[in-house]
């Protein structure tokens, strides 16, 4: 039974009772105030309850489950045993796993506590060697994490907590079935978090099978971007997509922008377009190597690119300051992903901008996102269909010499669950 959390909750950190190391680091960070998740998730995680927390992408959902498990561990003053791992963080992809990993590990700076990371697209040789000595806390990935125990590189015996960080997205990449073999190494006598910006159906059952007698805090609604995203879509056709992007960039050139397409050949050609028109811009999927995607990412955080265009491989996984425009250059598949998508812009009570570019066939996937999000995305450009039609609209750019009709989108089509994107975690 999941019981919702109840009683007060925390106004400032120095009530929590935290290590001194772990206030020293939120200060040296100018933290000084908890987000609405931290201060409902954080009392119940310091009680020893297991947590289902649910938060739309950018409310601080690391630190929520962050800093209870890193108190918890220096305060045990207990060290790993070799190839041991204390506190195990799963993430379905690199760029998450990674932003995770940076995060604890300017929680532990100032502790004995070693953070470790185990992703897809690295040496898995040097993961092995550095798995020896043990780790404290280990952020993996499913398909690496199982890659290393099949190499009896990782033993999970010790493991007193286990987090699931954007558990839906596990979910909807097919990592369930990695789950339930990593899941019986760990003791049953632990502490499990789950966190996750969504709650579909198949939710609930992880949370049966996995937690013991949860309590649940919700920040949000399920499919509620942030208050402060300016959100509208252009009706346009699928050939005339690339030239109003570009007007669009062009628009903001000093702008840091987010470009979501669907496929990997898809992204890779439209940022080559891009880069050959001018634009500074990189581009990051499940094609790219660990180093490539470290390499963008970071190019785009330092202001040396200003386009980033990903797919949803990427979407939780980007957390840069400053993203102020984020265009979907091609409507997700899963209405879900929208939500995640646009929600790399307006962190941290910044403003944002979201743009959609939605062709003739892309009408249904358009239509799904406001049902979800129980809005009607504002229109900047093109003539929309009729509401409760899935007819055919008048796009902006159709007709327009020079312009040349795009291929349909494969409709109803669910992402690929083995293989590409998947694996390449």
């Amino acid at each position: 039974m999941m019981r919702a959390a109840k009683g007060k909750t925390l106004t400032d950190f120095n009530s929590l009772g935290l290590a001194k190391s772990l206030l020293e680091a939120l200060a040296q960070q100018n933290i000084s105030e908890p987000t609405p998740i931290q201060a409902q998730a954080i009392p119940h995680a310091m009680a020893g309850r297991d947590v289902m927390g649910l938060a739309q992408t950018g409310t601080g959902k690391t630190a929520a489950f962050g800093l209870p498990l890193v108190h918890k561990l220096i305060k045990t003053g207990e060290r790993p045993a070799p190839r041991g791992v204390r506190a195990l963080i799963l993430a379905p992809t690199r760029e998450l796993a990674r932003q995770i990993s940076d995060a604890l590990g300017a929680f532990t700076r100032r502790s004995p506590l070693k953070v470790g990371i185990v992703v897809g697209g690295a040496s898995i040789n040097a993961q092995v060697k550095r798995m020896e000595r043990g780790i404290d806390i280990l952020v993996a990935t499913p398909g690496r994490l199982i890659d290393l125990i099949e190499r009896r590189a990782v033993n999970l015996g010790d493991t007193r907590f286990l987090v699931l960080d954007e558990a839906d997205q596990m979910l909807d990449m097919g990592f369930i079935h990695a789950l339930r073999r990593i899941a019986p190494l760990l003791p049953k006598d632990r502490q499990t978090m789950l966190f996750s910006a969504t709650m579909p159906a198949q939710m609930a059952e992880l949370a049966a099978a996995y937690l013991n007698d949860p309590v649940r805090v919700q920040v949000s609604p399920p499919g509620k971007a942030a208050d402060k995203i300016d959100q509208s879509v252009h009706f346009v056709d699928q050939g005339a997509k690339g030239a109003l992007l570009r007007d669009q960039l062009a628009a903001h050139p000093r702008d840091r922008a987010l470009v979501f397409c669907r496929t990997k050949h898809g992204a890779e050609r439209l940022m080559k377009g891009l880069v050959a028109d001018g634009f500074a811009a990189a581009s990051i999927h499940g094609n790219k190597s660990q180093g490539q995607r470290d390499r963008a990412l970071d190019a785009f955080r330092d202001g040396k690119v200003l386009v980033l265009v990903a797919t949803d491989v990427a979407a939780r996984g980007i957390d840069v300051p400053g993203v102020r425009h984020v265009y979907n250059y091609e409507m997700p598949n899963v209405a879900e992903n929208y939500v995640h998508r646009i929600g790399r812009t307006a962190r941290a009570g910044a403003d944002g901008r979201a743009v959609a570019f939605c062709a003739p066939a892309e009408i249904g996937e358009l239509r799904a996102i406001e049902k979800l999000m129980k809005i009607e995305i504002a229109v900047a450009g093109g003539t929309p269909p009729a509401r409760g039609q899935r007819g055919q609209p008048r796009p902006e750019g159709q007709g327009k010499p020079g312009s040349k009709p795009g291929k349909p989108a494969n409709r109803g089509r669910r992402p690929r669950r083995r293989g590409g994107e998947r694996m390449a975690a």
